[in-house]
């Protein structure tokens, strides 16, 4: 375990710790029988281990009163009964030893099951969750829920759980075997403890700013730090190193400076506890010594006595630390709990339609939406799009254009109104089998870390080799990837950046082209390449529209001459329809924006 000042740091605290309490009380109901084990050997390791310095007193006594014995001429050592004794101290610790193994092989299973049926459950909820959870929590945020919440949880459990259990029976127990020995030298040891509590609690005060400061520029340190990294060619091409080097340095002063005061502070939690421990020990020593000479005390019971006073300290300092792991224990919990119970989206129905058969026939009867209730950006949207045909969505930014895609795939669901494909309304079908209807193809290319073979057969994974083969044809992508290492086997890195973006764009064509979707979106998916790529693209977009009804989200209005219809939005509302021709001769809002590209261009 890591060895950490206890009061040192700042902890994150649950919100509703007793409440959180209970749901992982609950969660642990189906391991409560290895639980319930491990607690009895952990239990019974720690008994066993106390009574060994007892017993090895008695082994003392009994070699200082052979030695008097000697001495004094009437009789010897009594080897073979210390030998008994110490014989009886190691089996002892063998089975305290044992039985920790035990508990602590079992607790390491029930840890790694709960951890891996966590994650599994986490990842199901991922899948589950309505779009606009995302809105309201980034990337981060929700990753380290999976990783470092449930490594916390899982860490925490494992050792601070079981350290808690040891240090509770240790401190009782010592404690009895104290009073045992000897209630007046208890009383006396018992007086160091309020001492030692005062001078560790001075240093904590004077110590937690330093380690406050010390926490906050750590932060600006890593930050400084990550935008030199990723933001180096930039940093080189204004030439402001010198300017980076000199905030880097500033912050990095501060951390040094914090850093150590405050480690030289915790450093002397050590020293003071020792000091105030071996003051301790002075003085059971001279009460010991003055009991012994009048008959009330052996000798062995006071060596006894020293071994539990050192020992007495530890586990209350062990508690001290483990409650602070709890706390953190705690509060990640309660955040992976939070993530568990969130509102899930619906995703079957009763009587469902059956997609088997869809055609592409699209309507929106007067729909209405909003992120949230207080701010609509969709207010009154009307149109009737016939199977097969191409329709064009334009349209300044924040207009609603991708928002009106999100509905069509129930990403959202309307406020009123309603989406109609095929005259039956979204809402009857389920949402996995809506979204196989939907192939997309969007600016920001999405591809894993693969094969491009694999990255392709994600559009179906039950395709085989040869119609993925055929579907990088018909996105004018198969030779391109001929003449790579590897060919359809080249594995493509985390950000497939050992690609070009517009060979990563044709990729996720190919892959749209092998889903065979009824309904085909295209997001600004030329936006990001150069013109010769374009073409290209363009091309194997053609193919892939051939036949389907496709939505094109598009700025750049050259690229979509020829769509069977154009709706020009704006402020959540369709101000114009028709297609290029019929918009140039209104001389309305998209002749505007199309004759200011044009002039521009």
């Amino acid at each position: 375990m890591e060895n950490k000042k206890p009061g040192m740091h700042n902890l994150e605290k649950a919100k509703d710790f007793k409440g959180t309490l209970k749901k992982l009380f609950k969660y642990l109901g189906q391991y409560k029988i290895s639980l319930i084990v491990v607690i009895i050997f952990a239990v019974a390791s720690t008994v066993f281990a106390i009574v060994g310095p007892k017993i090895l007193g008695n082994a003392t006594t009994e070699l200082f009163n052979g030695l008097m014995d000697k001495i004094n001429g009437v009789g010897g050592i009594d080897f073979e009964k210390i030998a008994g004794i110490l014989l009886t101290l190691l089996v002892l610790y063998i089975i305290s030893a044992l039985f920790s193994y035990i508990q602590g092989f079992i607790m390491s299973g029930v840890t790694q099951k709960m951890t891996y049926k966590m994650r599994q459950e986490l990842s199901v909820k991922i899948g589950k969750l309505p779009m606009k959870y995302f809105d309201k929590k980034n990337h981060g945020e929700v990753l380290s829920v999976i990783t470092n919440d449930v490594d916390t949880l899982s860490q925490s459990l494992n050792q601070s759980a079981i350290q808690l259990i040891t240090s509770i029976v240790t401190l009782i127990g010592i404690f009895f075997m104290m009073l045992s020995i000897s209630i007046p030298m208890t009383l006396l040891a018992l007086l160091v403890l309020p001492l030692s509590a005062v001078l560790i609690m001075l240093v904590v005060k004077k110590s937690q700013k330093y380690f406050k400061s010390q926490q906050e520029y750590l932060g600006h340190v890593n930050g400084k730090v990550e935008e030199m990294y990723s933001g180096h060619s930039v940093i080189k091409a204004f030439n402001a190193e010198e300017k980076m080097l000199k905030g880097f340095t500033k912050d990095n002063n501060v951390l040094c400076d914090s850093a150590l005061k405050s480690q030289f502070l915790s450093g002397l939690m050590q020293p003071i506890m020792n000091f105030v421990g071996n003051l301790g020990y002075v003085m059971v020593a001279i009460v010991g010594g003055y009991l012994a000479i009048n008959g009330k005390i052996t000798v062995g019971n006071i060596q006894s006595f020293i071994q539990y006073m050192r020992q007495f300290t530890q586990p209350i300092a062990q508690i001290a630390q483990v409650s602070n792991m709890l706390q953190s224990m705690m509060a990640a919990a309660e955040r992976i709990f939070e993530f568990l119970e969130e509102v899930e989206e619906e995703q079957t129905i009763k009587n469902k339609v059956t997609t088997d058969n869809i055609k592409g026939n699209v309507v929106f009867d007067h729909v209405k939406f909003g992120y949230n209730e207080n701010q609509i950006v969709i207010h009154d949207f009307t149109s009737k799009i016939k199977q097969g045909s191409k329709v064009a969505i334009v349209g300044p930014t924040g207009a609603g254009k991708t928002t009106m895609v999100k509905l069509l795939m129930r990403f959202y669901n309307v406020l009123d109104g309603q989406i109609l494909i095929d005259n039956h309304n979204i809402n009857d079908f389920d949402r996995n089998d809506l979204r196989k209807v939907f192939g997309m193809v969007l600016q920001e290319t999405w591809l894993f870390n693969g094969t491009i073979m694999e990255n392709i057969r994600y559009g179906r994974l039950d395709a085989t080799d040869d119609e993925v083969i055929e579907a990088a044809k018909k996105a004018e992508v198969h030779h391109f990837i001929q003449t790579l290492p590897g060919g359809y086997n080249m594995v493509l890195n985390e950000d497939a950046n050992n690609i070009s973006q517009g060979q990563r764009q044709l990729l996720t064509i190919a892959r749209a082209i092998l889903a065979d979707p009824k309904i085909l979106i295209l997001d600004e998916a030329t936006s990001s390449v150069d013109t010769r790529t374009e073409i290209l693209i363009q091309k194997a977009m053609d193919e892939l529209m051939k036949g389907r009804t496709t939505f094109i989200i598009a700025h750049r209005l050259s690229t979509i001459k020829d769509a069977d219809m154009i709706l020009v939005m704006d402020k959540g509302d369709i101000i114009e329809t028709g297609n290029h021709q019929q918009l140039l001769e209104k001389d309305g809002f998209y002749a505007k924006l199309y004759n200011s590209q044009f002039e521009s261009s």
